[in-house]
């Protein structure tokens, strides 16, 4: 194995630049052949792709002829957020359930469909005999997603109909995936947690009684225990995570693997490889690492100079991890608000009383204060720039004890519902394989037989 890696190193370190070389071109070009990068125009707009009615972002208004920024807006099958988790709170229900339904069904359920759904997926909250013992136990990861992916993949073996893509059976994988994913993504964290850490193995198996929020929290402690606020605060991170349009990167891949007429297995896995990707999903780790470093290089947070000159150092690439960036802040659709920021800040603040975190939740606030002024005065931008829902997401996982490799996987519960509401509207709307083109910069070339070349 040795002298076969030092072969691969060696072909690797010589032939890696070449490969760059052979590959890059003038970033320019995309602008002079008319192509819009990552699919968005200059504003941060995307490009239009398809139809959806699973939700609605808006974060433009018309007024006066005039296209202009707006508070943000995120409707759930044309339910404001808002309106959803503010009669969630008042009545004191958990809701993932409830907004699951909304986001698949279409409509809001009655109390005997929302009873009758959450039996269903508490029916569906079981894996195949021995799959943690075959599956999950076997080469364990720190890489949870990878992990998640891999038993998404295995699950379709223990499928009969697993290629038949007809909705009724496509809805039923779904609700299956929907109910297993907690249980692939915290047995996954404890398997590695075991064999990499040399901590107790533990199973709690989920209770049908409690919801998804709650059973996430039962599987994940030892103790199985876990405060009301607790709950609540992972139910609302859950919902508001768990739909955000059909252009984001992974729910788009959803519709893109779909397209080509793919299983619901591979489509999830597709998916779960997109979220991973740490310009997606993995943006709140970033943020915790950021919050750790501001924490220990500035030495009094409440003093706005100081706080301003080191978020000005992050832009200038001379702080952190150098990449020019406050994690955290802007988005690609949202301007003047998120609102999902908006509705998670006011949970994020009593879960760190609660805590006794005050002093770190007053770091957030500080930086969410100060960052849209500092970015305004550092960069070129062409909206405006505001605290978006990662921003707050991993503070709140580090205050729910949430180890940081799950902080994804916490994400990917919650969009799988998403993904799916997206699978079945590809499914019942497209015909067609969903394939853009590309231009092609590559000038003819005569064939040079083997023998001829130098």
């Amino acid at each position: 194995m040795a002298d076969f890696m030092e072969k691969v190193d060696s072909f690797t370190k010589e032939y890696s630049p070449i490969c760059k070389e052979a590959c890059a071109f003038d970033p320019a070009l995309f602008e002079e052949h008319g192509v819009k990068r990552g699919l968005r125009d200059k504003n941060g707009s995307g490009v239009l792709a398809g139809l959806t009615q699973v939700s609605l972002i808006k974060s433009q208004e018309i007024k006066d002829g005039k296209t202009i920024p707006c508070e943000g807006e995120l409707l759930y099958r044309g339910y404001d957020i808002h309106d959803i988790v503010g009669e969630l709170v008042s009545s004191g229900f958990l809701g993932y359930e409830e907004v699951a339904y909304l986001l698949l069904v279409g409509e809001l359920p009655t109390k005997a469909q929302l009873s009758r759904f959450k039996s269903v997926l508490n029916d569906c909250m079981a894996l195949p005999t021995n799959f943690v013992r075959d599956v999950i136990m076997k080469a364990p990861s720190r890489d949870m997603m990878n992990t998640i992916a891999r038993s998404v993949l295995t699950l379709a073996s223990y499928d009969d109909n697993a290629g038949d893509i007809s909705l009724e059976n496509v809805l039923s994988q779904c609700l299956m995936l929907i109910s297993v994913f907690p249980m692939l993504s915290v047995y996954s964290y404890h398997a590695y947690n075991h064999y990499e850490n040399d901590e107790s193995f533990y199973i709690h198996r989920p209770a049908p009684e409690l919801s998804h929020a709650e059973n996430i929290l039962r599987m994940l402690r030892p103790d199985r225990s876990f405060s009301a606020l607790e709950a609540q605060v992972l139910d609302i991170a859950l919902i508001l995570h768990m739909e955000h349009g059909g252009g984001n990167n992974s729910t788009f891949t959803t519709r893109v693997v779909t397209s080509s007429g793919s299983d619901t297995y591979s489509v999830m896995a597709a998916a779960l490889s997109s979220l991973k990707g740490p310009k997606h999903g993995g943006a709140n780790i970033k943020v915790v690492e950021m919050m750790r470093d501001i924490a220990d290089n500035v030495r009094d947070i409440k003093d706005d100079e100081e706080m301003e000159a080191y978020l000005a150092r992050l832009l200038d690439k001379d702080a952190f991890d150098r990449k020019g960036l406050i994690y955290g802040m802007g988005h690609a659709v949202y301007s003047i608000s998120d609102p999902r920021a908006e509705i998670f800040k006011g949970f994020v603040e009593k879960l760190a009383s609660a805590k006794h975190r005050d002093d770190e939740y007053d770091l957030y606030s500080s930086v969410a204060r100060l960052a849209p002024k500092v970015i305004a005065e550092k960069r070129r931008i062409y909206k405006g720039v505001s605290t978006n829902v990662d921003f707050y997401s991993g503070f709140v996982y580090s205050m729910l004890n949430i180890p940081l490799e799950l902080y994804t996987p916490i994400f990917a519960m919650a969009r799988i519902v998403g993904w799916s509401a997206h699978r079945i509207e590809e499914l019942v709307n497209a015909d067609k394989i969903i394939r853009p083109a590309y231009d092609s910069l590559i000038d003819r070339r005569s064939y040079v037989p083997l023998g001829e070349r130098q």
